[in-house]
């Protein structure tokens, strides 16, 4: 567009000559804009990537121990935001200071807050990365719980938000323990419906509305419109699927498609 914008001012202040200069001085341009705005959407990424980690750390040490399952999941979260070797280097190591006894955890997610600027879509798949690494050992611990809720309201959240997000993951891996095919145990079921913010004796019609609800907010396309870095779209993704698992396994509980 600024190619064609800048041959048309050219043709008509210089002619020909005038439509080449300026079709070029558009190109420069635009190619000047497009380099601005990928540096500042690495630079943003870049600078995601401490705080994330470094308080992943925090949290995972919260109980005292890293286990082999949380450092498989931290590893599996690095591959799904598709990391380069050097930001590898640089993830392990903020998730090595987080875990150390004199961390500053509030300044860190003081600095995730300035990054993310408010934008909520951002804060909660943020939080759902933190809650998957320390529940990736099958269960969450008073003290992981805690922080995550003192983080979640650092950052404008409530216990609630926490609350549905660890719900919905239970109900999302439930079915790996389980087995597939095996129906959904109780508390599974009182899972989904706790992530999708209902009442066991919700209507089919009230299920249906939050479900759409859940996944208009949570679509990847509009996160990416409202500034998602790209490198959070598997995530998002991820959160999608999750949703969608949730609601099945009410729709299935009630039989009503």
């Amino acid at each position: 567009m600024l190619i064609f914008i800048g041959a048309i001012v050219g043709a008509v202040f210089g002619g020909f000559p005038g439509l080449l200069i300026g079709g070029a001085a558009g190109y420069v341009i635009g190619w000047g804009l497009r380099q601005s705005v990928l540096g500042s959407l690495q630079a943003v990424q870049a600078n995601l990537l401490h705080p994330t980690f470094a308080i992943m750390g925090a949290l995972c040490k919260a109980d005292n121990v890293v286990t082999r399952d949380e450092i498989q999941v931290v590893e599996r979260i690095f591959d799904q935001l598709a990391l380069s070797a050097e930001a590898r280097v640089a993830a392990k190591a903020s998730f090595a200071a987080g875990k150390a006894p004199d961390f500053d955890l509030d300044a860190a997610v003081d600095d995730f807050a300035a990054i993310a600027r408010g934008r909520m879509p951002l804060v909660q798949l943020f939080l759902q990365l933190q809650c998957m690494a320390v529940a990736a050992d099958g269960q969450l611990h008073p003290a992981e719980h805690e922080m995550l809720v003192h983080i979640a309201r650092r950052l404008g959240l409530e216990e609630v938000d926490v609350a549905r997000l660890e719900a919905l993951l239970r109900a999302a891996t439930g079915e790996a323990a389980a087995g597939p095919g095996a129906p959904p145990s109780r508390a599974r079921l009182a899972d989904a419906y706790e992530a999708l913010g209902l009442r066991p004796d919700a209507s089919p019609s009230e299920i249906k509305r939050a479900y759409r609800k859940l996944m208009s907010q949570n679509h990847p396309d509009k996160l990416a419109a409202r500034g998602l870095p790209e490198s959070m779209r598997p995530v998002a993704e991820e959160r999608s699927r999750e949703i969608n698992t949730a609601y099945d396994l009410i729709k299935t509980s009630r039989d009503f498609n």
